[in-house]
């Protein structure tokens, strides 16, 4: 059994680069070029004794399909193997969000705030009590209702009430002798309709 290499995720993208011989700024057509050059050289069917080689397709393919997708190429190239990870776990619009948040002055301005105003709990009760439940929070446009939701049981409930107070049951039920030129017409004419 191979080893696995472990990597130390890096804040530069260089490596990806690397891996396909090609340079930093390099265009969609160098990219592919090189990928199918690399691809016959090292795919498993041309090498079936070399491991090696097997391992070698895996990265030249993840390196392609990085560097070919415009967003995950963007994030590489400006944040690394790091972005990518980070991309994976909070989604590739709260990159830059995350980043911006773990810079050291996004961190000194939240341990001033701190200290300025002895703790975070007055910060959040503050913020909560007049954006979630005081002048500040969002109102309904005038003139429409609120919405309400009801459980399905509660509407199955008031429907067969509804059915049984205007004297027609609902049909529960299959017709027994059934051919294709029945018609499921009743003696009655049955209507459904929704109280708006």
């Amino acid at each position: 059994m191979a080893e696995q290499r472990q990597r130390a995720l890096s804040t530069s993208g260089q490596a990806l680069y690397e891996i396909l011989a090609l340079e930093k700024g390099a265009t969609h057509d160098e990219i592919k070029k090189s990928y199918r050059k690399l691809a016959l050289k090292y795919h498993p069917d041309k090498n079936p004794d070399n491991p090696e080689a097997a391992e070698k397709f895996k990265e030249i393919n993840n390196a392609h399909a990085t560097l070919t997708d415009l967003s995950k190429r963007n994030i590489y190239d400006k944040y690394g193997s790091l972005g990518l990870y980070v991309a994976e776990q909070f989604g590739e619009e709260n990159v830059n969000t995350y980043f911006m948040l773990s810079s050291w002055w996004a961190k000194g301005l939240f341990a001033v705030c701190g200290l300025l105003t002895g703790c975070y709990l007055c910060c959040c009760l503050c913020c909560c009590f007049n954006c979630c439940c005081g002048k500040c929070k969002p109102k309904a446009p005038e003139g429409e209702q609120q919405e309400f939701c009801v459980s399905p049981e509660d509407l199955e409930e008031q429907i067969k009430n509804d059915m049984e107070r205007d004297g027609e049951t609902p049909i529960v039920l299959q017709p027994t002798n059934v051919t294709e030129k029945t018609q499921l017409i009743g003696d009655s004419h049955r209507s459904y309709h929704t109280d708006s």
